[in-house]
């Protein structure tokens, strides 16, 4: 696995990962970065001219994943700030004042789903965070319950099972199936 910054050149591979609706429901990836009423106005083609925006700038948004050459995964991540919404959610609020690279969204290509690329696919990102000298990555992703399986609507965080796979640990659980997970880079 690869990964390359979102900007203008690797656009086109988030929209071919993101796919027609730009992940699930019009985000674009914009849930955590605006209101909820932000979110809903933009919802589809203003999400997505906001992210094109953001792709635009540095540090970049996110990264797009790459398996060889084939764009595979989209993650958004940067320090817990750049998600406004993320640091107002009561039920992942920051847990201390530690500074980590918060991995807010982590969206595989449908057609690359259950394949069990997640725990590669973190390993790459963290392998990104910690050559932009980061010291710790945290994760908020869902534990679905047994014989279940999560939607891309409510898997965009991740799956818990992964982040332990990648050497995450377990640091919070604010509500059974919502653990934060952190893993040491440097």
């Amino acid at each position: 696995m690869t990964v390359r910054d979102l900007t203008r050149d690797t656009w086109s591979d988030f929209e071919r990962v993101l796919g027609t609706n730009g992940g699930a429901r019009g985000c674009w990836c914009m849930h955590w970065r605006l209101s909820i009423a932000e979110w809903m106005d933009g919802k589809g083609e203003g999400n997505k001219k906001a992210m094109k925006k953001l792709a635009g700038k540095k540090p970049a948004p996110g990264v797009v994943i790459y398996r060889d050459s084939t764009p595979v995964a989209w993650c958004s991540l940067g320090p817990r700030e750049a998600f406004p919404r993320l640091e107002r959610s009561p039920l992942l609020k920051g847990i201390d004042s530690e500074p980590v690279c918060a991995i807010a969204c982590i969206f595989v290509h449908r057609q690359y789903r259950g394949a069990g690329l997640l725990p590669s696919i973190l390993e790459a990102v963290c392998d990104y965070a910690s050559a932009r000298r980061y010291e710790v990555a945290e994760g908020y992703p869902i534990e679905p319950r047994a014989g279940r399986r999560a939607g891309a609507d409510t898997a965009m965080t991740g799956i818990a099972s992964a982040f332990v796979e990648a050497g995450f640990e377990e640091v919070a659980r604010p509500r059974k199936d919502r653990p934060i997970m952190r893993r040491v880079l440097r």
